[in-house]
């Protein structure tokens, strides 16, 4: 009796510690097309795990961030590694998606590789995606983590279009896992999982966190940050890595309410320093330092155009705070669940020549006049890409007359009351191919005759002749209200931020236009803005905040 307990012991260690591995390779297409330079799926597959990974991992070949899939047996848990980078590597586990699964079970067929194959069909985010799969091996597995507990899945359409589907089957002795899956792996939960997965594609880097644009005089620079114009100005320095032809950039701002309760005017911004002066030195020794733009109307501008020796700061991204979002959401009206935060996100890869391997002053402004003024987190992220949109390699600031300096006596841009409007002068050093404008701008003048509510023609003359011309004009306000819970409503059942204006709503950004200005010689050029800026009622004025920068390729 104990040998035949014996015997029985050892045939099962026997049968656990040799089941049988299969390593099962797949080959990707789409619309009926092999994809090319394909580093194919493949899988190694016993009674007791499926590895899902591909020949790039295998061969150790494969850039960081890469992931592994395992799905261990008879429980159908789903152990998934990220390996974020050379030292680290973390994963997590889920032991039910599996069993959640749902297929409509056919009686078609069909020969994969020889082996007889039925065919499973289930919906998933409305995509239809149909799996074939065999029982022929007697074990369960597959090249993801679909119909894991149905038999052997040897193909995987989706929307009869993309296909991954089985190339070989062979036997081998083990899983070659160990010496990939190594080291010391730290565990998380799902969604922590993603998230650090997903941060790891990317570069970010982290500008501002949770900062306070305010008005007060209270508001002093620290050792991280430097405020400027009574706290309406922070500014940090950002050292930026090697941005290589093949990445994009996007610019991230986080908005809250901390007090102020009105929509305002903010950029986001960053200084050239090329030149003997710059903006900076506005910020440090004063706005009336830097040069002044004069067009007859008696005013003086100072630091808005390019001279010989100066750059105006170049904006990257311009913003409208919302009307006390957060701050103000205890404001109940019926029907409305207010946001508690305005996201603004922008590709700004168009900048990229001025940014890669620089370092610069980069800032934030809002105007507002209240000492809890607003809460802000910035990040710029720079992710590799394919898109080639952007090929310029020169960015050259022209002009930006966003009074910035407002609370430290820079003049709101009121010079298009002239004929003349901006004029600037730029030299070229080389021939420029595909030159573009890059202009954003925006109407201002917060009363019902003032340019906020008033449709204006943007007129751009490059060297004396006009050679772009449109109304800058947003009338989709009204879809943002859920992020103004401070916005008035008015006797006809409107409210404040409802209404269309000249190229912003409360709570968004902007776009820039890329106006086309086509080939242009080295040598001395100029560009000329006119706007029929409104007149002035009493008190109450209106202006027009315009930024261009020239982009192309020398």
């Amino acid at each position: 009796m104990y040998k035949r307990i014996l015997l029985s012991l050892s045939i099962f260690v026997f049968f656990v510690t040799n089941a049988q591995t299969y390593e099962i390779q797949y080959i990707s297409s789409y619309n009926g097309k092999v994809q090319a330079d394909q580093s194919p799926t493949f899988i190694w597959v016993n009674s007791e795990e499926n590895y899902i990974l591909n020949n790039s991992i295998r061969e150790k070949k494969s850039e960081y961030p890469f992931e592994i899939t395992k799905v261990e047996k008879p429980s159908n848990t789903i152990v998934s590694y990220a390996f974020l980078k050379p030292s680290e590597t973390i994963s997590t586990s889920d032991k039910e998606s599996v069993s959640k699964q749902t297929f409509e079970l056919t009686s078609e067929t069909k020969k994969i590789l020889g082996y007889t194959c039925k065919k499973a069909v289930t919906k998933i985010n409305s995509n239809t995606i149909e799996v074939w799969y065999t029982n022929d091996l007697k074990i369960n597995g597959g090249p993801s983590t679909l119909g894991q507990n149905m038999g052997l899945v040897l193909e995987i359409e989706r929307n009869k279009n993309s296909l991954i589907t089985a190339s070989s089957i062979k036997k081998v002795k083990k899983a070659d896992i160990d010496d990939i899956i190594k080291g010391q792996i730290r565990t998380t939960d799902l969604s922590g999982y993603k998230d650090l997965l997903w941060k790891s594609r990317f570069t970010t880097l982290n500008i501002f966190e949770n900062e306070i644009i305010n008005f007060s005089d209270e508001s002093k620079s620290d050792e991280k940050v430097k405020r400027f114009a009574n706290g309406t100005i922070i500014l940090k320095k950002v050292k930026f890595p090697k941005i290589s032809d093949g990445e994009n950039i996007f610019v991230e701002l986080k908005q809250q309410s901390n007090g102020d309760a009105y929509d305002r005017t903010g950029t986001v911004f960053f200084i050239p320093q090329d030149k003997s002066q710059s903006f900076f030195d506005g910020l440090e020794k004063g706005a009336k330092t830097l040069p002044v733009y004069e067009n007859g109307n008696g005013k003086q501008y100072y630091g808005i155009t390019s001279t010989e020796n100066y750059d105006p700061g170049i904006e990257m991204m311009r913003f409208f705070t919302a009307f006390g979002i957060q701050k103000f959401n205890h404001i109940q009206l019926k029907g409305k669940d207010w946001q508690t935060i305005s996201p603004y996100r922008q590709d700004i890869t168009d900048l990229k020549p001025s940014l890669s391997e620089k370092e610069l002053w980069m800032g934030t402004f809002i105007g507002n006049y209240d000492k809890g003024g607003h809460k802000v987190s910035l990040d710029i992220t720079i992710h590799k890409s394919d898109q080639t949109i952007h090929k310029n390699n020169m960015v050259l600031p022209l002009f930006n007359t966003v009074n910035i300096m407002e609370m430290a006596g820079q003049d709101y841009s009121t010079m298009f009351n002239q004929d003349k409007g901006l004029f600037v002068e730029f030299t070229l050093k080389k021939d420029l191919k595909n030159a573009q404008l890059r202009y954003i701008t925006t109407g201002h003048g917060g009363w019902e005759n003032g340019d906020e509510f008033v449709p204006k023609a943007n007129s751009i003359f490059l060297d004396g002749k006009m050679t772009f011309s449109f109304t800058p004009w947003r009338t989709d306000c009204g879809s943002y209200r859920l992020y103004n819970p401070a916005s008035g409503n008015f006797p006809d059942g409107l409210s404040s931020s409802d209404l269309s204006r000249s190229n912003w709503c409360p709570g968004t950004l902007t776009n820039p236009n890329f106006i086309p200005l086509g080939d242009l010689k080295a040598g001395k050029h100029n560009i000329q803005i006119k706007i029929p800026q409104g007149p002035t009622e009493g008190t109450s004025f209106s202006s027009w905040n315009v930024s261009g920068v020239l982009l192309g390729i020398q």
